[in-house]
């Protein structure tokens, strides 16, 4: 099958380039930022590293929407939850979309199927989360983090319908380009189990500028993680949704993934020290959504999304400090 990718941004670059290099099939790259598109063409492709190492230019063909004529069999949407309406809608205009295709996005936060399900039909999106760390350092450059095969994903049919013959040709692509596809049979206990673990890491990570080794050297994480945790289990609870790791395995996950990661700035950070906005409101404020709509308040989660946006505010104040990884790498000798 023939993909599209919206949206060349840290994670549409992951996907497209895996499924190019390692499954074989075709990928055409949709982007609106033009130091993105011009230095794709002006170095011939995206400047890939993995893991700090083995940089190198991976050709790809890259277009802005209203350029593009092609007729991928699968979009696949990677932007940032504020931009995506518009990006949408552009597209739109420029008439890219089709009745005929599929889309995937297994993007941060909630709220982006509702705006993917005006343009295709409910049983051609497929929901989907992923548990893959990707740096952006700048445009058409990438640096893709963990060994090859660690990456992890989850998919589900936004019907929460079986897999159909399309979606199951989409998981086994998605094998083949080792981003180890997982069925699930909920899309929104999939996506919000991934919600409700960005609300710790991502959330605090941001407000305290830290990377995820930083953030678990401090003996109260699992305290202050398992009372964000209880709060977003509780409201999800009384609306129904019953998320798929335990709270313990929720909270054993922050410890596991932040040693894997530990060098890494999850994405809201990336965000916040480039002073762009937040994704806050898509995740913990998401989660105080919930609560509200079924009678109950998420009082922490509320006051972090508050902190957060007061970070922001302060940045004009004084510059967020710079991504230091790279230094801690070649201090201490190991691979980021």
């Amino acid at each position: 099958m023939k993909y599209g990718i919206i949206g060349a941004g840290a994670m549409g670059y992951r996907y497209g380039v895996m499924l190019q290099k390692n499954a074989g099939v075709d990928v055409d790259f949709i982007d609106t930022w033009e130091p993105n598109v011009e230095k794709v063409r002006e170095q011939g492709g995206v400047s890939v590293a993995r893991d700090h190492k083995n940089r190198r230019i991976i050709p790809i063909n890259i277009f802005y929407p209203e350029e593009y004529s092609g007729h991928p069999d699968v979009w696949i949407i990677f932007k940032k939850q504020m931009q995506l309406a518009e990006e949408l809608d552009r597209d739109n205009a420029a008439g890219i979309f089709h009745d005929d295709q599929y889309v995937f996005s297994a993007m941060n936060g909630m709220g982006h199927f509702e705006k993917i399900a005006k343009y295709f039909p409910k049983n051609h999106i497929i929901c989907g989360t992923a548990m893959i760390a990707t740096r952006m350092d700048g445009p058409a450059n990438v640096d893709f983090m963990g060994a090859e095969g660690t990456e992890v994903m989850h998919m589900a049919r936004y019907t929460n319908e079986k897999p159909d013959e399309k979606t199951k040709a989409i998981a086994d692509d998605f094998k083949k380009a080792k981003l180890n596809p997982i069925f699930a049979d909920d899309w929104m206990e999939m996506c919000m189990s991934k919600v409700v673990f960005n609300a710790v890491t991502n959330t605090l990570c941001t407000m305290f500028e830290m990377q995820m080794g930083q953030f678990i050297e401090y003996e109260g994480v699992r305290a202050m993680a398992r009372q964000l945790f209880d709060e977003a289990y509780d409201a999800c609870e009384r609306a129904g949704i019953y998320l798929i790791p335990t709270r313990q395995q929720q909270v054993d996950s922050v410890i596991t993934v932040s040693q894997e990661y530990k060098y890494h700035y999850p994405s809201m950070y990336q965000d916040f020290s480039k002073g762009r906005p937040t994704e806050v409101d898509y995740i913990n404020g998401y989660i105080a959504k919930i609560g509200r709509e079924h009678d109950y308040i998420c009082r922490t989660h509320e006051f972090v999304v508050h902190e957060v946006h007061m970070a922001e505010m302060m940045r004009k104040y004084h510059k967020p400090q710079e991504n230091v990884a790279d230094n801690n790498i070649q201090k201490e000798g190991v691979r980021q």
